[in-house]
């Protein structure tokens, strides 16, 4: 963990008047090395090849899809998602087991590409100016910052930058969500039926999926708005549009025959 911070710091602090789309990408693919180190990632190849395939028919069809897209499974059962800069998008096996159609895993992807897509996370990095950015990215994709040691620590070097997008990031990301999924031809209410299932798990199981709730504050209106867009489009385009494959069900299988997850690491 301490290469994560040495080498973002470094990063962050050549970088605080602006990053280009090229620092983006080489910053992007040293965190994604450092993180992929750090972090449990599972490794069987038709997981990660379905989860590729997915991610990238989504990807592939934006503005960005120069960007040399990458996605990967945490073995955590947290239910969170992330996207690092330059286009490396991080699922919790948590969340995937959470999901009952391949529009519910798809919505997901769609609107961590989206962040991607609006340099959301660049931009707070610019507004960070050398923000432990490693140590706060772990810590919202597994809690590994239990200790009250490290939450000091983060706070002591520039605050949980990773932790919150503001309600402008989240709409501008269920925008491209949305947008992203109906271009790939998949059915967005899949994004709804996540967010709704994340909120009733959140009241009937306080706890259980607040990783996910951290990084992407969740409310009532971000679904109404998601709905909202759903129902401006024709009845035969929404038919049109696939919401689940027996190749997800597959997918969903193996990644339940995995051996359990491992425990939350905790820094020291």
């Amino acid at each position: 963990m301490k290469r994560i911070v040495v080498g973002i710091a470094i990063t962050c602090s050549l970088t605080a008047c602006g990053i280009s789309q090229q620092q983006e990408v080489q910053m992007g693919q040293e965190y994604a090395q450092q993180i992929n180190a750090q972090l449990p990632i599972v490794q069987d190849p038709e997981i990660n090849r379905y989860i590729n395939v997915l991610g990238d028919s989504i990807a592939r069809l934006t503005s960005r899809r120069d960007l040399d897209w990458q996605f990967f499974i945490v073995d955590s059962k947290e239910v969170n998602a992330f996207a690092v800069p330059g286009g490396y998008v991080y699922v919790n096996r948590g969340l995937i087991e959470r999901a009952d159609q391949m529009d519910e895993l798809a919505g997901v992807l769609g609107h961590e590409i989206g962040h991607v897509v609006r340099r959301h996370t660049v931009k707070q990095m610019e507004k960070a100016q050398g923000a432990n950015i490693g140590v706060t990215l772990a810590c919202v994709l597994t809690r590994v910052c239990n200790s009250q040691a490290a939450g000091a620590a983060i706070n002591v070097l520039g605050g949980a930058v990773f932790a919150r997008f503001s309600r402008q990031d989240e709409a501008e990301a269920d925008q491209e969500g949305f947008n992203n999924t109906v271009r790939a031809g998949v059915s967005p209410v899949g994004m709804v039926t996540m967010f709704r299932k994340l909120l009733e798990e959140r009241k009937s199981h306080p706890g259980a999926v607040e990783s996910m709730f951290l990084t992407h504050p969740l409310e009532e209106d971000r679904i109404q708005a998601v709905q909202a867009l759903i129902n401006q489009l024709p009845a035969s385009t929404l038919a049109s549009l696939g919401a689940d494959t027996r190749n997800f069900h597959s997918f969903k299988a193996r990644i339940l025959s995995l051996p359990p997850s491992p425990p939350p690491r905790q820094l020291r």
